[in-house]
């Protein structure tokens, strides 16, 4: 789907640029690499130390339950052979809830996690759009590609800008 979608910009683009050259004008376009754009900001690297502190906070958790389980676990199995019927039906009872409770516990910090990556990440990709947005205003370009993830495997480097370096200094402003 990827494939055809770019197969078909390629071909209005194609038409778009033999018509505006016969016409006398030249199309322009941009291109940049949001992934190196990002890791340029220095909000990328607050955003990563942020996320690991976070998971280290979660990670120190999972692990205090998991020695709490542990300790119980140990506790019912020593004490296993001595205990009355209900008493021992009571014990395997608790040590399933809080191993349940454990596995809720480590899904839900996950989910938290990547929805906190997420939402750190859009923030970022808002703010380079805004100014890919803004140099492809100024400089009259008819769109502006992202080379990322092996989507465009060549560009005629004469007929189009590398605004990467452009975009990384407009974010490093204040």
């Amino acid at each position: 789907m990827k494939k055809a979608a770019l197969f078909i910009l390629i071909m209005l683009l194609t038409g778009l640029t033999g018509k505006a050259q016969t016409a006398g004008t030249t199309l322009k376009f941009g291109y940049l690499s949001y992934d190196s754009v990002m890791q340029s900001m220095p909000q990328y690297a607050e955003m990563n130390a942020s996320l690991a502190e976070l998971r280290s906070q979660y990670e120190a958790e999972q692990k205090r339950v998991e020695d709490d389980f542990n300790i119980k676990y140990e506790e019912f199995l020593d004490g296993q052979a001595a205990f009355p019927k209900t008493i021992l039906q009571k014990r395997q009872s608790e040590l399933q809830e809080m191993l349940d409770k454990n596995v809720a516990f480590k899904k839900e910090s996950q989910r938290l996690i990547a929805e906190a990556e997420a939402k750190a990440l859009n923030t970022l990709k808002a703010a380079i759009e805004a100014k890919v947005q803004q140099i492809g205003t100024e400089r009259g370009y008819a769109f502006i590609l992202n080379t990322d993830k092996e989507a465009l495997p060549f560009i005629n480097t004469t007929m189009g800008d590398d605004i990467t370096a452009d975009v990384a200094a407009l974010l490093q402003q204040p």
